[in-house]
């Protein structure tokens, strides 16, 4: 089964090829991504009627992209699946008309796809991945979620984030040190001249058991410090550096500690990390580390793959139309609010 996948749920259009015929990372055929971050870079963050235009721009040139790059045509595909949430409505439904147009016009079956359903199961375009059961860790711009994976569709949500997700607390506290958009990668790059002996912030609810995650007193922590560096005249270069790193080692640690929370509490051995932060170098080198202590392995997805892409989209919703399940013929789905543990495994699986 030759499946399109189409990802526009908010500031990237993503657009793959997957065969299911074809084990591994070898199934995946074909994939192109345009990124809107340079265009959102200008407001400090995304603006949604400008993502859902851009997506309306895009999306048919990188569809004809990547089946030219697969050397197929539309009338090859078998099915077609679309990002149906969570996200941004308008983006969404750019991505949900046209994978429903398409296939009507080609009478193939369509299926939208939960977005977080996609990170999590990146790690599967791999040529070694992961087997069920394990332990995934999401966590992005929107979501921080310690998830127990029994299968496709059998999801147990261990913990998650109160308030403020470690993607959206890293923005946050670039915005604070004067750095663009998006926050985490520069806030990572800065960390790297910082000393990490100069301030230690808090490791939020750590000091009670429990695996949710709290990053808004954190961040007002790090306000905080900022303040008090300003109003002593010495918030210069290698503080700002100091403090960016003192920020990203309390939520690596964060993490890394709710993590080994996780394994220990399920017994399991296997960890996935996916979601935009998952490429954080350090926090890679923090898990491995935890992971080997437990005789545990951890599992990533490539790096152009750990932020929103079609190739995941591609993936599960691949996956599932195997399994027999299908949007209702002329019902388009855009749910911008979906929780994951609301998803049920296929009558097959």
């Amino acid at each position: 089964m030759r499946v399109l996948g189409i990802e526009t749920s908010c500031d990237e259009t993503g657009v793959a090829l997957y065969d299911t015929a074809l084990t591994g990372g070898k199934g995946l055929l074909a994939d192109a991504l345009y990124s809107q971050i340079a265009m959102h870079a200008e407001f400090g963050g995304v603006v949604p009627e400008l993502a859902s235009r851009d997506h309306t721009r895009k999306l048919l040139p990188l569809i004809e992209q990547v089946l030219s790059d697969a050397k197929l045509t539309r009338r090859d595909l078998d099915g077609i699946t679309y990002t149906a949430g969570p996200g941004l409505v308008g983006a969404l439904m750019v991505g949900a008309s046209t994978a429903h147009g398409m296939a009507r016009a080609l009478n193939i079956p369509v299926l939208g796809v939960h977005h977080m359903e996609g990170h999590l199961l990146a790690p599967m375009l791999e040529d070694e991945p992961p087997e069920f059961p394990f332990v995934a860790l999401l966590v992005s711009g929107g979501h921080t979620q310690l998830v127990e994976v029994q299968g496709l569709g059998r999801y147990q949500l261990l913990g998650e984030s109160v308030d403020d997700a470690a993607g959206e607390a890293f923005d946050k506290a670039a915005k604070m040190l004067g750095l663009a958009y998006p926050g985490g990668p520069q806030v990572a790059k800065l960390a790297e001249q910082g000393d990490p002996k100069r301030f230690r912030f808090p490791r939020p609810m750590t000091d009670r058991p429990g695996l949710d995650f709290s990053f808004s007193g954190l961040k007002t922590h790090t306000m905080t410090a900022i303040r008090q560096l300003e109003t002593a005249g010495e918030l210069d270069a290698q503080a700002r550096a100091d403090v960016a790193r003192a920020f990203e080692e309390a939520v690596v640690d964060t993490l890394v500690i709710k993590c080994r929370r996780a394994l220990d509490q399920t017994g399991l051995k296997r960890l996935v990390v996916a979601g935009g932060v998952s490429a954080n170098h350090r926090l890679r080198e923090r898990l491995q580390a935890a992971c080997e202590k437990r005789q545990a392995r951890a599992y990533y997805p490539r790096g152009r793959f750990c932020t929103d892409n079609g190739a995941m989209i591609a993936y599960v919703g691949a996956q599932r139309l195997a399994a027999g399940e299908r949007d209702t013929p002329g019902m388009m789905q855009a749910t911008p609010r979906w929780p994951l543990d609301k998803l049920t495994a296929p009558a097959s699986h």
